[in-house]
């Protein structure tokens, strides 16, 4: 680690940091604004660190500030071989919640038990919304986090508690929805969801501080553990997106430079 002029007194030459970058991480070298790094624990390897800061910041805002997530909610994570899916399942349980996940085979369904998942559902080949349902005692799921979007939509409102929460993160299967707001009212539902490359740098810093201050001291202690599915030298990029597009990993994918 290199610093600019004017960097905060924290942070000193050659520290061990990984960092949300607002673009431009394929790189031997990359700029990060230091309100947006977190120090690597003093065991972990850099490619373990390189795949944290993402997810966390992601899971952050999503499901913590504001607080969406408390202890005894039941929780549905959509896509939880992801690493956003991995990092927001172990910070849940962490919290408190119990968890159900989605993933697309049995090989990633069994990971997901290991994980702590109560239930792990291969969307391939089972009914998760009647699943969850069944899993939830009739109750419904009190929060849901999703990267697919497209017909999972209506799904989700009907498997919804009351004062259920779906929290957007990405629209795989689509953007373009269709609402009966009747649903929505009847249920006290909340829908929302966000970005984070958008986020301004004080926004994100903001969000680093709340990662750090409690989700790092959980990633410190081993109860949140990076999950790395493959690294891959940088000159080996194409082989990596081939790995990601499969849809055969589980975890990150990192990228290292020699």
């Amino acid at each position: 680690m290199a610093l600019g002029t004017g960097a905060d007194e924290r942070w000193k030459i050659d520290d061990k940091v990984c960092a949300l970058v607002p673009g431009g991480g394929y790189a031997e070298y990359c700029v990060a604004h230091e309100g947006c790094c977190l120090p690597i624990p003093e065991k972990m390897e850099f490619a373990a660190g390189a795949s944290l800061p993402e997810a966390a910041f992601t899971v952050w805002a999503n499901l913590f500030e504001p607080r969406r997530i408390h202890s005894g909610d039941r929780f549905m994570m959509q896509g939880g071989t992801s690493g956003i899916g991995t990092f927001a399942i172990q910070a849940a349980k962490a919290f408190g919640a119990a968890v159900v996940a989605t993933a697309g085979s049995s090989e990633k369904c069994r990971f997901l038990r290991e994980l702590g998942c109560e239930r792990a559902f291969n969307y391939r080949e089972e009914d998760w919304e009647t699943g969850a349902t069944e899993w939830s005692g009739g109750k419904g799921v009190d929060i849901v986090l999703d990267m697919v979007g497209g017909d999972y939509f209506a799904k989700h409102i009907k498997v919804l508690s009351l004062d259920g929460r779906l929290v957007h993160i990405a629209t795989t299967a689509g953007n373009k929805v269709e609402l009966d707001l009747r649903a929505l009212m009847a249920k006290r539902l909340i829908i929302t969801g966000s970005t984070l490359r958008s986020r301004s740098v004080e926004e994100k810093a903001q969000l680093r501080d709340g990662v750090e201050t409690n989700l790092w001291p959980l990633v410190q202690e081993g109860k949140i553990r990076p999950i790395v599915d493959s690294v891959f030298p940088i000159e080996d990029v194409v082989r990596a997106h081939d790995r990601m597009q499969s849809s055969a990993h589980i975890g990150k994918i990192v990228l290292q430079v020699a």
